[in-house]
């Protein structure tokens, strides 16, 4: 069976994921950057003048937005739209179509696009993933999947060939959302937890290679601490780890954690803490930088030495 899947924004992770999903699929490409159009082409994606020609006669499309206001203007219009073209696409699928959600952006903000895609005869799979570019064009991808069944098998193409491990976890879009959502209150919270023990162990005259490898090996081990802990050691080292998550998303996804908390009247002070640490750091103007340079705001020798 053939299945085209429309990309739209072909950015740091669409253009892997386009580049993948053209292995074995049609592929059709949007952006507004003429040169991403340009490696989309020389990796075998088809390219568009605008979005609504590519979504025109797709199975599916996936959406890698920044938040819930980019997923709005994208499928429906809005503020965030691009001001030279025609705003939303949803108006240009057609029934029985499939958009794919890869994007952390909330509940709710996803359930309402669910509800106004489906008056159109359109689903939505709710697909957050975890991974950076390199593993999204080697198909090494973690997605949480929420959606009905049925639009579920209509992606399976897509998925199974962007995953190394797929996990369904609800048949309702938002579900995706909501694990994901707990998910980056656990990162965001060992990223922290990590880059203040350094900090203290920096502090208290120890070695930090030496503190670190001793940490990973016993009981306070954690896949952040291993990760994040490599890279934040570099700070110390001069201007720190190359990026590969941005701080600011941690602001963004602690931001959304704190939101879905708040309505389900549940208190999260510890993941409080945690995104007022990610807060100082964009308050520094650490927002661009990788998020292990979180540990900025904590160790006395980074503050000394950047004032």
């Amino acid at each position: 069976m053939t299945h085209t899947v429309a990309v739209i924004g072909l950015g740091a992770m669409g253009l892997p994921m386009a580049t993948r999903l053209a292995t074995q699929l049609t592929v059709n490409g949007f952006d507004i950057d003429a040169k991403r159009l340009d490696l989309a082409r020389e990796a075998g994606v088809a390219t568009f003048e605008t979005a609504a020609d590519a979504v025109a006669e797709a199975d599916s499309v996936l959406l890698a937005v920044r938040n819930g206001a980019q997923l709005e203007a994208v499928l429906f219009g809005g503020p965030e739209s691009a001001p030279d073209s025609n705003p939303g696409i949803a108006a240009h699928l057609r029934s029985g179509a499939t958009v794919i959600m890869t994007s952390t952006v909330g509940i709710t903000p996803v359930q309402d696009a669910a509800a106004r895609l489906s008056a159109l005869g359109i689903g939505l799979v709710d697909a957050p993933l975890s991974g950076g570019p390199a593993r999204a064009g080697r198909g090494d991808l973690l997605i949480v999947v929420g959606a009905e069944p049925s639009d579920r098998d209509k992606v399976a193409p897509v998925l199974d060939l962007l995953a190394s491990t797929l996990s369904v976890v609800g048949d309702h879009a938002g579900d995706g959302q909501a694990l994901k959502t707990v998910n980056q209150l656990l990162c965001g919270v060992h990223i922290a937890a990590a880059a203040e023990a350094l900090a203290l162990a920096d502090a208290l005259g120890l070695d930090r290679a030496r503190t670190l490898d001793a940490l990973t090996a016993g009981a306070a081990n954690s896949f952040m601490l291993g990760d994040r802990g490599r890279r934040m050691l570099q700070a110390y080292e001069g201007d720190g780890a190359e990026v590969l998550s941005r701080l600011d998303i941690f602001v963004k996804d602690l931001g959304i954690v704190g939101d879905a908390a708040r309505a389900a009247h549940l208190a999260t002070p510890v993941a409080a803490a945690a995104e007022q640490l990610f807060l100082l750091g964009e308050a520094q103007g650490l927002a661009a930088g990788d998020d292990s340079s979180v540990i900025k705001v904590v160790a006395p020798a980074l503050r000394a030495s950047a004032e």
